[in-house]
Parts: C-alpha cells; structure tokens; sequence
C-alpha cells in the first residue's frame, strides 16, 4: 500500500500504477443482500439453479453496481492519505462493466493515479481503476474514480 501524509505527496506517483489491492470472493450471500437492499431481484442475480440451467454461467450474476460498489474499499487497500480528514466520493468518469462477475469469483483493484488537481477547498484525485477477475483475461470493471480530499 502507497501512504503519504498529503495528497500533494501523489504528484510524483501521476501516471504509476499501486500495489494491487488483495483479492476479495464475490460470494451468493453478497449477491442475494444487495439485490434485497436495491430492491433489484431479477433471476439471474436471485435464483441459481435457474441461472445454471439456462445461462452459460456457473452460479448467480453480482449486479454491476456491486461491483462498482466494492470500488472504495478495495481502492482504500492500495492507498492511503493520513493527513486527510475526509475523502468523498466525488464521481466516476467512463464507467464501463467489461466482463460478468458470478459467485465465487474473485476481484483485486489495480489503480493507476491519472490526476491531482489542488484547490480552495482540498484536492481533487483522478484514478483510473481497473476490477480485475482472477484467471480471466477480461477485467470485471473500468472506470475513472475521482475523489475530493479535505486535509487536516
């Protein structure tokens, strides 16, 4: 893991890519929560047998915005800014889900810082992530993670 005291401390790491996080199991109790807590219970997120017997897919599909959201936990394993007193989640850029996710899969988070945009009230910081799939060529997600850091 990358640790600085300051954002500032990024600039020389702009266009690096960070140790990746470690690898995290999308597992079917994951699935099943978040598609009770979005409301979002289509059978290829709910019902496994079916989604076994009638897609090409081992076991039930993660819905990509469980996958987006596993972004700041995993992104927080591969960089850390001591002196911030808040990080928020500004936005994303360039969103794109590449390639399905199903139970049993593992993802890892590759970051390669894009931008450190200092201003009046804390820095804005652009990484370019990557959600990648254990053994599989393709990776799960891309997309352009920006962050607003307040400092101490």
């Amino acid at each position: 893991m990358l640790s600085v005291e300051k954002s500032g401390q990024l600039l020389p790491f702009i266009g690096q890519e960070l140790e990746p996080s470690l690898w995290i199991e999308v597992t079917e109790a994951m699935i099943l929560a978040f598609a009770e807590v979005t409301r979002e219970r289509h059978w290829i997120h709910t019902d496994a047998a079916r989604v076994r017997a009638e897609t090409p897919f081992k076991g039930l599909v993660a819905h990509g915005f469980l996958t987006l959201s596993l972004m700041t936990s995993l992104a927080g394993q591969c960089v850390e800014i001591r002196g911030a007193r808040r990080i928020l989640n500004y936005g994303l850029d360039r969103v794109r889900f590449t390639d399905i996710v199903t139970a049993g899969d593992r993802l890892r988070m590759r970051l390669t810082l894009e931008s450190v945009e200092p201003g009046e009230r804390g820095t804005r910081l652009k990484w370019r992530c990557t959600l990648e799939s254990e053994g599989r060529p393709r990776p799960a997600l891309v997309a352009d993670f920006i962050w607003a850091v307040e400092e101490t």
